[in-house]
């Protein structure tokens, strides 16, 4: 049955930091996979695992660099692995399912925003390939270790998702003009349909998938954008320092990277599975103003997951095999 689009009723809020919701919580002999665990939310996310007793796998394509970013942090090992890369990801997949062990929690966090247009060896538009494609792959290649466990998947999406639905008829931009913020959205669109997607499949098996929005966090994942986009976010006060608003969805990471870890341990969610989340707790849903809080009703159509699911068995030639 699928989860109701409302709250849960969550001690935490907008303000909660990753302390906040992992505090209490042991994750001793649990595995963890946290792709772009090495900046931003992603290295948040992988510490707070870490610090709660997981042993913690970062995939890495800079592995060098990903090493230094996590060097005090033990109990995160890193590996190689590129998204855009096919033969990397099912590389990543088979080393990780050779050790046997069981996989409690998958968080899908790196990403790509905004950026020129690129397409993978396939020929597919960048952001959806690095954002969708490639952590679909991923979960399929781990799936008999989440299966194992009855692990969780989490998608950390964005509000970005309510610029654009996604078009199946022209989903790499071969015939429209390109736009990399509706590239933006309609890939972030993919990471909310593939959570519910996945939820439906995995929930016989216990595997539960949840999306979610961090909150506006300057990070990396801007690296594409002109000094005048970022002004245009209004993100800075007027001494430079980003500021800090979390009820309006201007948060520091430690407060961003809150709702992934809720989502990946948090006790209320026990049953449930499929929803999009916000400000740790399950969201509602928006079709009025862009950029509000909410999930647009494109991204939890049933109807869109299964087609995308589709699509994406058909293009990355991965199915769900226990």
């Amino acid at each position: 049955m699928t989860t109701p689009q409302q709250p849960v009723g969550s001690p935490f809020g907008a303000a909660s930091t990753a302390a906040d919701v992992m505090r209490g919580i042991d994750l001793s002999g649990r595995t963890a996979i946290v792709t772009g665990g090495y900046s931003g939310l992603g290295l948040v996310t992988a510490r707070a695992l870490a610090e709660a007793g997981a042993d913690v796998i970062v995939p890495a394509r800079d592995v060098v660099k990903a090493r230094e970013a996590l060097s005090e942090v033990p109990a995160v090992q890193v590996w190689p692995m590129d998204l855009m890369d096919a033969a990397s990801v099912a590389a990543f997949g088979s080393a990780f399912m050779d050790m046997r062990r069981p996989l409690s929690m998958l968080v899908n966090s790196a990403g790509m925003m905004a950026s020129p247009l690129l397409r993978d060896p396939d020929g597919h538009e960048s952001q959806f390939s690095v954002n969708h494609l490639g952590h679909f792959r991923l979960t399929c290649a781990l799936w008999p270790a989440l299966a194992r466990e009855g692990g969780r998947v989490v998608a950390v999406s964005s509000r970005g998702h309510q610029i654009a639905d996604i078009d199946f008829e022209d989903v790499d931009f071969k015939r429209r003009p390109y736009d990399k913020w509706i590239a933006y959205g309609q890939s972030k669109t993919a990471n909310v349909l593939f959570a519910r997607a996945l939820d439906r499949r995995g929930s016989e098996h216990g595997v539960r998938s949840f999306s979610l929005h961090p909150g506006q966090i300057l990070t990396g994942l801007a690296r594409h954008l002109s000094e005048e986009e970022i002004a245009g976010f209004d993100v800075f006060d007027e001494s430079g320092q980003p500021k800090v608003d979390p009820q309006n969805g201007l948060k520091t990471p430690e407060q961003g990277a809150a709702t992934a870890l809720w989502c990946a341990t948090s006790a209320l969610l026990q049953g449930l599975g499929g929803v999009y989340c916000e400000d740790c707790d399950v969201s509602v849903v928006n079709d009025g103003e862009l950029g509000r809080q909410g999930v647009a009703s494109w991204a939890i159509d049933d109807e869109h997951a299964e087609r995308l699911w589709r699509l994406s068995v058909d293009w990355t030639g991965q199915q769900l095999k226990i």
